[in-house]
Parts: structure tokens; sequence; C-alpha cells
């Protein structure tokens, strides 16, 4: 029979179990329709913050020991991420072109962010406006809230100089969530239309879909 059972805090699902055996003086019902009541979701849901608020993420700036602790995190899905780049994220930190932040669950690396204090984007270094940059999360460790408190650490350190802050997403599938989430946060594309590597791509002209093909978003801070 087809059941829905909480497996785990904050998550239901259907499945296929076992049909119930009655004892005596007791009677199987056949279901014909089932949902979810208001009283069922509000303890489902209350699970799920209290699974959030047991974790413990912790948020701190780059170290220069962390360099292969992520770099072999992000190698072990196959990403092309080096101990180089990330050492020089800890020394562009140190000159402060860069500010690194890492975020930590349980005391376990789940992913970074980055702030730019000068973009490479003309429009917004012109102007002094920082560009977040760089931000993963481990799979393993994403929908927890991660992300968001990367982005309110840079976002608050950006404030600290400016009063807007900008970021550049990708086009493709894989950006599809990133998107949605800088949506949700208040970015705005910044009316400047598709960039290849930092430069408008005119209209009627030909652009490869890569990393370097973005839409650039701007909020105030």
């Amino acid at each position: 029979m087809r059941a829905f059972l909480a497996t785990r805090s904050g998550v239901g699902v259907v499945q296929d179990v076992a049909p119930p055996t009655p004892d005596a003086g007791q009677v199987v019902v056949a279901v014909a329709r089932a949902g979810i009541c208001g009283t069922d979701w509000k303890p489902l849901s209350a699970m799920r913050r209290l699974s959030l608020m047991s974790d413990a993420i912790t948020i701190r700036e780059l170290r220069e020991e962390d360099a292969p602790v992520i770099a072999a995190a992000f190698q072990a899905l196959g990403w092309s991420k080096t101990v180089d780049q990330y050492e020089k994220y800890a020394r562009q930190a140190v000159e402060g072109t860069r500010q690194c932040f890492v975020a930590e669950l349980n005391g376990q690396f789940a992913g970074y962010c980055t702030l730019l204090w000068a973009s490479a984007y003309p429009p917004f270094r012109d102007v002094g406006i920082p560009e977040v940059s760089d931000l993963n999360v481990l799979p393993t460790f994403r929908n927890r809230g991660i992300g968001s408190r990367l982005l309110d650490a840079v976002e608050e350190a950006a404030a600290a100089r400016s009063t807007k802050v900008g970021l550049g997403v990708g086009l493709y599938a894989d950006y599809g969530a990133a998107q949605r989430i800088y949506v949700r946060r208040g970015y705005l594309p910044d009316g400047r239309g598709i960039m290849y590597a930092n430069e408008p791509v005119e209209p009627g002209a030909y652009a490869r879909i890569d990393d370097d093909a973005t839409l650039m978003f701007i909020r105030s801070v």
C-alpha cells in the first residue's frame, strides 16, 4: 500500500509499505483520498527548523592552511579546483584586494565565498562597487542555509565600503539555483545585457555559453 512517511527531519515521502494487520476487534479502512493537514505540516516543518538550529554553522575568514582542505573537497567531486587557487585567495586577502569567507558545519568544511574589492567588470569597478565572486557550497551541505550565511557575510563586508554590491551569474542550467537565490535576495540585472568575459555581447553577435557568459546583477546594501 502507499503511505506518506516522515523519513527524517523536515522531509516526507510517499512510498510502498506493508499493509497493516488488524488485531482482534480492529478493522483496516480503505483510504480513497489523502492529504496533509495543517496540523501535520506544522510539526513536520518545525522538525526541519529544529534540525537547522541544531547544526552549528560557522562563518570565518579564509586561512592559508584551508587551501588543501578546500581543494581536496572539490576535487573529490571531479571539479577543477587547485590548492594554488585558494592560496592565491589567502594572499589576496592579506593584500586587501579580496575578502574571503569559509563556512563550516559542525566543524567540517562546507563552502566558501569571496568579495572582490576591485571588480574586473568596468561598470562596477569604475564606481567602486565590490563584486561577490566564487560562491560554492558542497552539494552534501546545500539547503541548510549555508549559502545565505556566506552571502550575509560578504554583503555585510561590502556595506562597510559601498552602498551597493554586484555579482555575475552564469546563463546555463547549472546556474539556475543561484539565479533564483540572488533574485530572492533582492539582486536585479544591471540593465547592460549579457556579458562575455566582462565585455558586452552586441546584438546579433554569437557567444559561447560557458562560465564566461554572464548576466550582471546589483543590489543595495
